[in-house]
């Protein structure tokens, strides 16, 4: 339902409509200024998002729809930004080490549960930042940004296969990061 209404919008942005680039920007741009953090870093994600509609704007006259969802063509543009700034960091495909991981909260909300919480969720950002970038961005589009399996096929440029590939290995990477976590919390409680 949204979709034809974001076709619309590109068509309308590329021929200079300020109010359709406006709403296509309104649309799109928390989701790939928090794939860009996820990725880059919280100093890249406002040059990701400015980079990637500056690119919008650049194809005016442009008359050619997408090959696939707006959704998946602006991430698209995001993620060759992106690949521009992680350049050789995006290349290697190995384990990157486990990195120290705070613990995993459970039971009744203490001021203790409360700071673990804290410490958890900082430690679940620190897992999925310490992931290889191929297995970070498979992670950030299908898990934080909700993205379809063939969706995230479209913007990373890969067959689905690959993408569960990738998604997999990344939640076991988890799993074993954020796992020696939850044993170092047992370890401290009383």
């Amino acid at each position: 339902m949204n979709e034809v209404g974001d076709a619309q919008l590109l068509e309308r942005s590329r021929r200079g409509e300020e109010r359709a680039f406006s709403e296509l920007y309104r649309r799109y741009q928390a989701g790939i200024y928090r794939y860009a953090v996820h990725m880059c870093g919280a100093s890249a994600g406002d040059d990701v998002v400015q980079e990637t509609f500056l690119a919008v704007l650049r194809q005016r006259g442009r008359t050619d729809a997408p090959r696939q969802t707006v959704a998946g063509y602006l991430f698209g543009i995001a993620r060759h930004v992106v690949l521009q700034r992680l350049g050789s960091k995006y290349e290697p495909l190995t384990d990157s080490g486990d990195d120290d991981v705070s613990e995993v909260a459970s039971g009744a909300l203490t001021a203790l549960d409360t700071l673990t919480r804290a410490e958890t969720i900082a430690a679940v950002r620190a897992a999925v930042q310490s992931l290889p970038p191929v297995y970070r961005e498979a992670v950030v589009l299908c898990d934080l940004q909700e993205m379809e399996y063939a969706a995230a096929a479209g913007v990373l440029q890969c067959p689905i296969g690959t993408v569960r590939s990738r998604l997999s290995r990344a939640r076991a990477l988890l799993v074993t990061k954020l796992g020696a976590v939850h044993s170092t919390v047992n370890a401290r409680r009383p």
